[in-house]
């Protein structure tokens, strides 16, 4: 191997190897927490800057057969998963002074870290469920960081249990393709469909990862672990939503060449992720808790995201990825912050919608989508995924409502923040088609199946916003997520029990409408 070559193949391993260094100092009793962090801040930062050096200059030189293969992809999102382990880091520094256990905190941190680098280097099927057991096994140790929380337990618990199980059906899909293929490499793998196509056992496997995503990324009916985790501090809280339970969305990108071909697969990815964002954004508009409505949006995103790949529209499903990971990690951090501002807003009456807006929201959000298509110069979503898109951002354009008028100021502002999201969203989109390698296969039928849903989704809005009284008693099921978890989960204490699922069970009255 050439110099050069060393150097690129040290700096692409870089980030997660200083990941991996920062689990030894907890093992050191002597050393004081405060030089803990100050060590982890400085191998993050130096991690951070070894990932920008890589996505800059863009050399993927590092090929470790059949095991290891960067791609503009990976290498992308490597930047992305370093930048936010640093800055919540640092947040994380602050926010658990004076707790005991920051050295096991700063250990489990590093090890989900560096084990999500090692995910988006894998090239071949033991890397990626070695990889994604650890990630999941790191978190369990955060998830649990005040162990005598019960919902923090019980989040954990079954967290466990859907973690297992998308490692067996991950480790199945694994078997049928490999047995298929004859190698366990992604690489082999793309090469077999080019030559010989889809087979049974191809299919089969793109199945099995299929509901292992849906179950990593916490969809119905096995979401409630995401929505109990708020027990955990808020840095966590952060760091599970903006990065670890996007994971799922990657492996889709990632296999979108056996995706293409594999109808069965993308017709589960349309029916649970459709479901899970429409039902999820109607359960979280009912809640009033901050920190439980921003669960619940990351449930509908995730279902959102999904949906996004099993339609075929891969270049989206990465904005989302990207966008949803750094206003989750915003949103999250700055919790505070937006619990003074909805209280504010109630305190002024701004509650209230304009019935009028209701109608022409959806208007001024096709609107400003054609305006990102034109400013992007790009076909990258079809006509119906145009129709899709503009029902999911019209509620950014409902025109809020105060005692005495409108609050006119208020919605320019909000606009003004729109229009900036849809430019930004137009340069990501020149960016990335040059640079991530990604391509769309949209499909139309699923496609009109989506719009039809969407379309239902917002008369739902709509009505709960004009008629509130129409929908009184499904209000009442919203609310309570439609039982859906309640039931989840006496399912999984009685067949996966632990020593605490008596007591964490008398927390679940049986569920009535």
């Amino acid at each position: 191997m050439m110099l050069p070559q060393v150097f690129s193949t040290a700096s692409t391993l870089m980030p997660g190897m200083l990941m991996l260094a920062a689990l030894l100092p907890p093992k050191v009793p002597a050393v004081p927490t405060t030089r803990l962090w100050q060590a982890f801040a400085a191998l993050s930062g130096v991690a951070l800057a070894f990932a920008l050096t890589n996505a800059f200059t863009a050399t993927i030189v590092l090929n470790m057969q059949p095991w290891l293969r960067p791609t503009r992809l990976g290498i992308g999102l490597a930047v992305l998963v370093q930048f936010l382990g640093t800055v919540i880091g640092v947040f994380s520094s602050r926010y658990l002074q004076g707790e005991a256990g920051q050295r096991r905190y700063v250990a489990a941190l590093a090890g989900v870290l560096s084990a999500v680098h090692l995910l988006l280097l894998a090239d071949h099927w033991l890397v990626l469920v070695v990889a994604w057991a650890v990630v999941g096994t790191a978190l369990q140790q955060l998830l649990c960081f005040y162990p005598d929380r019960p919902f923090a337990q019980l989040a954990a618990h079954k967290k466990r249990i859907a973690d297992r199980a998308a490692n067996i059906l991950l480790v199945g899909a694994g078997a049928l393709i490999w047995t298929e293929v004859g190698s366990g490499s992604f690489t082999d793998l793309w090469t077999h469909l080019d030559r010989q196509g889809m087979s049974t056992s191809l299919q089969l496997g793109a199945v099995c990862l299929a509901l292992a995503v849906i179950l990593r990324t916490a969809l119905l009916p096995a979401h409630g672990w995401l929505i109990q985790v708020m027990e955990a501090p808020t840095p966590v809280s952060a760091l599970l939503h903006a990065g670890v339970v996007n994971l799922g969305g990657y492996v889709l990108i990632r296999f979108a060449p056996l995706l293409g071909q594999a109808m069965p697969a993308r017709a589960l990815l349309l029916v649970f992720g459709l479901g899970t964002a429409v039902l999820a954004g109607l359960v979280m508009l009912t809640r009033i808790s901050i920190k439980v409505q921003l669960a619940w949006s990351t449930v509908a995103q995730m279902g959102f995201m999904v949906l996004e790949c099993g339609l075929g529209l891969y270049q989206l499903a990465l904005l989302h990825l990207i966008g949803h990971s750094l206003y989750k990690a915003h949103a999250f951090l700055s919790a505070s912050g937006t619990v003074r501002q909805t209280r504010l807003k109630r305190m002024q009456g701004l509650s209230s919608t304009q019935p009028v807006s209701l109608f022409t929201a959806p208007v001024l959000s096709l609107a400003a989508i054609m305006l990102v298509q034109w400013l992007a110069k790009t076909d990258a979503w079809p006509w119906w995924w145009t129709g899709v898109l503009a029902l999911a951002w019209a509620p950014l354009f409902w025109l809020p409502t105060q005692t005495g008028g409108i609050r006119v100021a208020d919605w320019l502002l909000g606009i003004s923040g729109f229009c900036m999201t849809a430019l930004l969203t137009a340069a990501a989109l020149l960016w990335h088609q040059g640079s991530m390698g990604v391509t769309n296969d949209p499909d139309l039928v699923a496609g009109l199946v989506a719009l039809a849903g969407m379309v239902l989704m917002y008369l739902g809005l709509v009505t709960l916003q004009a008629r509130p009284s129409l929908l009184a008693a499904w209000r009442c099921w919203s609310y309570a997520g439609f039982y859906i978890d309640e039931r989840y989960t006496r399912i999984a204490l009685k067949f996966w029990p632990t020593r605490w699922a008596n007591t964490a069970s008398t927390a679940f009255p049986p569920a009535t409408p």
